[in-house]
């Protein structure tokens, strides 16, 4: 016969562990890092943007000069040449058409045209290329020639739309298809695990991410022409450009996650966001930027983007073929990066963003997501 069993004292609660102890249990290594990170991409965007908006100044502007005389078009793109800081870049052309011409196709950012027989000469100008940019043009010309004795009229040759205030609203443009392109991206990695499990994967995404550009591109083309009447031009090769910017930017992300896992969205906005949108050309065009954005702007997104919406937008596509390729290369490497990585980690699905997980536990917990 069993005896019962006496029930056990109540035990008594363990004494509190301390504040430490609950910051220490409340606040991971990991998550102490991610907001190290964090605050760093901050400071980051801050340097970046202040750095290249804080003081702009033109510096070697391609500038074409005519005359009716060679000669004198040569004496004066010299002279404008040795001027102190060389904000501008002359070089003399065999007359007014070709000066015309050279603006229009993207060659030069102006032209002055010197009429030697009266005072008065003619700068042209392109304010769909940037408003700051001409309004740069103006200032120095206009300087130069009144301490000459001259003066100059101003003629713009590719004027900014109406309802495109100080030509920005192609870089406005870009930016929105940047930001979808990482932000699609980003979705897609959160909905099935950081990292490609398998190439299936991978090419799910890709197709994804294309459908999605598709969508983007032709969506921000209406909204930005025929909506709003900001931007002239047809709409396929802007919807072509969307598309291709919208890709460009989700395989890139794409590719910084393969690589870095829930890290890379934030490596995609420190390429894209924190170095690309302050170097792109549109507040202030290259020549009005210091050399590092100057130089860093037309390789990536952001900058080829832009650059190659206003060429469509007001100088009929012209010089659009060399910012075009870029993107198209970036879509290329990050569709590479993107399935290279989904093969060499061949089912091992990485752990779903924000799960806190490494990719072992991942592993042995099974597959991500579908």
């Amino acid at each position: 016969m069993t005896q019962p069993t006496s029930p056990s004292p109540p035990t008594s609660p363990s004494p509190p562990a301390g504040f430490l102890a609950e910051v220490k249990d409340a606040v991971t290594v990991r998550a102490a890092l991610l907001l190290v990170g964090v605050l760093a991409l901050q400071l980051a965007f801050i340097t970046s943007y202040i750095g290249a908006f804080h003081r702009p100044q033109p510096s070697e502007i391609p500038l074409a000069v005519a005359a009716p005389v060679r000669q004198v078009a040569e004496q004066s793109a010299r002279q404008l040449a040795d001027l102190p800081g060389k904000p501008l870049d002359p070089h003399a052309v065999q007359d007014e058409a070709a000066a015309k011409a050279e603006v229009e196709n993207r060659e030069a950012d102006g032209a002055l045209v010197i009429d030697p027989a009266g005072t008065t000469d003619r700068l042209l100008v392109a304010s769909g290329a940037g408003a700051s940019l001409s309004q740069a043009l103006e200032l120095v010309v206009g300087r130069v020639e009144k301490a000459r004795g001259r003066s100059v009229r101003v003629v713009d040759v590719a004027p900014a739309a109406a309802g495109d205030a100080r030509g920005l609203s192609a870089f406005y443009l870009v930016i929105g298809w940047c930001v979808g392109g990482y932000l699609c991206a980003a979705i897609l990695a959160i909905s099935a695990g950081a990292r490609p499990a398998n190439p299936h994967r991978a090419f799910i995404r890709l197709g994804t991410l294309l459908l999605y550009a598709i969508a983007a591109g032709l969506l921000g083309t209406v909204i930005a022409g025929p909506v709003l009447d900001a931007l002239p031009g047809d709409i396929m090769p802007l919807w072509g450009l969307g598309t291709l910017v919208v890709f460009a930017v989700g395989a890139i992300t794409l590719a910084f996650q393969g690589l870095a896992g829930v890290v890379g969205i934030g490596l995609a906005i420190l390429l894209v966001v924190v170095l690309g949108n302050p170097s792109a050309g549109g507040a202030y065009p290259y020549p009005l930027l210091p050399p590092f954005w100057r130089a860093l702007g037309p390789a990536l997104p952001p900058g080829a983007g832009t650059y190659a919406a206003r060429s469509i937008a007001y100088f009929k596509g012209n010089a659009a073929a060399g910012p075009m390729l870029v993107l198209a290369a970036w879509a290329v490497l990050g569709s590479a990066v993107t399935v290279a990585c989904a093969v060499f980690r061949r089912g091992r699905p990485g752990a779903a963003v924000g799960a806190g997980l490494p990719d072992d536990a991942a592993a042995a917990r099974g597959p991500a997501g579908p």
